[in-house]
């Protein structure tokens, strides 16, 4: 129901995904109207036409006419998207309605990984060497040619769905033609997931025949959540990646913060994802990066216009306020807020340490259960162990796979306080298959 005076904000949400409830209470925090986009009709919306609503997210101009005609009815003041597609789209939306966010030559930009690097190099920003190369193209004559070791990967696939180191000429051609399999399948109608969640990714032409050979960084990584506001860009938390992320495959697992980095290799992270952003042209709205650090300092590995997936962002709190006292902001707030030209209370994370481990992937093969779960929500400093999988469902690993079977959240004084309850509660659990 409107409510006067009252803004609006349309949120972009695949029909497959984590985000909504988060999402929708971080609205209802604010005190804002919702309405959610997805790409198909909901037996409610006729119930709840100002709250619902059916936008083409595969044509970004398409979608964002029919959001000028919805908004001809149900006015708005902000829009939203969740993931990488949706960015587009929500960057043509606020193109056509006068809202912030991006361009859609930057968020176009942003969205695909050989634009992304091209860019980027010509910016000066530290990135792999790379080249793109066509799935119908010899990989024996290819395998000659590139410098090992070497990561192939799709161009707009996510959550590391197709990546793939090569440390020799027989492995490169193993695994380009496991990359251009996985190519195919995400043609034929697969979704792509992340935690980076469980989010759709239609995959275009050019990108579903070609892919990725760059060279490989080695260091650890990191992951880097910001918000750009007029062009600058606001670090709101960096991640350690503390298990090594070396391959062949690149499935993440834990997530720890504040970063053990030393101050100054903290500020040269938070300089080359500004660099970048600012390189892509993006300047307003959520980031997220990932960067390696090595002797030679941070590379940039990929940067979305787009707020860390899946069930991750509970993570994070911003403010000051105290356990139960109901004063924390949200990641989805700060979004909220910002889209609206909202006052935002504050984008300081709390005091106390927290991380989030993506469970691994247990196996190829059909669940039937997870055991353990109670023992693992007792482990100290553990708040919540998340199944997101359920029996019958099938798992696929990496690099086929890229939806996570649950999460698991903990919170402390330490980030190794932290990390070793993440670790002591995933030992609890036991996955039937």
């Amino acid at each position: 129901m409107l409510r006067p005076g009252t803004p609006r904000l349309l949120l972009l949400l695949p029909t497959a995904t984590y985000r909504t409830a988060a999402f929708v209470e971080a609205a209802r925090r604010v005190g804002v109207d919702l309405t959610v986009a997805s790409e198909r009709p909901s037996t409610f919306q006729d119930a709840n036409p100002g709250g619902l609503v059916t936008l083409d997210l595969s044509d970004p101009d398409r979608a964002a006419a029919e959001a000028l005609a919805f908004a001809q009815e149900h006015p708005l003041q902000g829009v939203v998207g969740v993931d990488d597609d949706t960015a587009v789209v929500a960057a043509a939306i606020a193109g056509t309605l006068g809202l912030r966010g991006n361009s859609v030559a930057a968020a176009r930009v942003a969205r695909d990984k050989h634009e992304q690097r091209t860019l980027l190099a010509a910016a000066g920003v530290p990135v792999p060497r790379f080249t793109r190369y066509g799935v119908d193209d010899d990989p024996r004559r290819l395998a000659a040619g590139v410098s090992y070791p070497c990561v192939l990967k799709p161009l707009r696939l996510a959550a590391s769905r197709g990546v793939i180191r090569a440390d020799t000429p027989e492995a490169f051609v193993a695994a380009f033609e496991r990359v251009k399999r996985i190519l195919e399948d995400a043609g034929n109608g697969m979704r792509d997931a992340r935690c980076v969640g469980s989010d759709a990714s239609r995959i275009p032409d050019l990108a579903s025949r070609s892919l990725l050979v760059e060279d490989f960084i080695s260091g650890r990584e990191y992951a880097l959540e910001g918000l750009l506001v007029a062009g600058e860009l606001h670090t709101l938390a960096l991640f350690d990646k503390p298990d090594p992320l070396d391959g062949p495959y690149f499935e993440e697992t834990i997530y720890v913060t504040p970063s053990r980095l030393p101050a100054d290799g903290r500020r040269a992270v938070a300089v080359c994802a500004a660099r970048a952003a600012a390189a892509l042209g993006l300047r307003e709205g959520p980031v997220h990066a990932e960067l390696r650090v090595n002797a030679s300092g941070p590379w940039l590995i990929e940067l979305a216009a787009r707020p860390i997936g899946g069930r991750c962002s509970g993570a994070l709190r911003f403010g000051t306020g105290g356990s139960g006292s109901g004063t924390w902001v949200s990641l989805e707030e700060i979004i909220l807020r910002h889209a609206l030209g909202m006052q935002i209370p504050s984008l300081e994370r709390e005091v106390p340490a927290s991380g989030v481990m993506m469970i691994p992937v247990p196996g190829a093969g059909v669940l039937r259960e997870v055991r353990g779960v109670d023992a693992a929500r007792r482990v100290p400093l553990v708040e919540e162990v998340v199944i997101t999988a359920h029996p019958g469902q099938e798992l696929v690993p990496w690099p086929e796979g890229a939806r996570y079977p649950g999460f698991i959240f903990a919170r402390g004084g330490t980030p190794d306080a932290v990390e070793a309850a993440l670790r002591a509660a995933h030992q609890r659990l036991q996955f039937v298959m």
